[in-house]
């Protein structure tokens, strides 16, 4: 297990850099997750993020990609949310890096 030292708390990881505590997860914390993987969040990024943690907070497990594609493409009129471009947009895996940034425990993310 590691961790990631964050205005001096430590935020416990996984080996695979997933968040042991869900509730230990802020804005902060993803920009800081984010730029230990050399990713800039933008608007886009921001909105699936966002939309993981609603999904993963009122049902208890991530959505499927294919879910998280149809949903966010209904969110962003002016972008083409597909799979391929969710794989463009979190170069560090994809769903996978997405869960990982927004704070979903790891072993929840079988699905990315």
């Amino acid at each position: 297990m590691s961790s990631l030292a964050f205005r001096g708390r430590d935020i416990k990881l996984t080996e695979k850099g997933f968040m042991e505590n869900f509730d230990d997860w802020n804005d902060d914390v993803c920009e800081a997750l984010a730029a230990s993987e050399d990713l800039k969040l933008d608007e886009f990024r921001w909105r699936a993020i966002r939309f993981l943690r609603h999904y993963y907070a009122e049902t208890g497990v991530p959505p499927s990609p294919h879910v998280m594609v149809r949903d966010i493409g209904n969110q962003v009129a002016h972008f083409r949310c597909t799979a391929r471009n969710i794989n463009l947009l979190f170069p560090g895996g994809g769903c996978r890096q997405a869960c990982r940034l927004a704070g979903l425990p790891g072993y929840f993310c079988h699905g990315c």
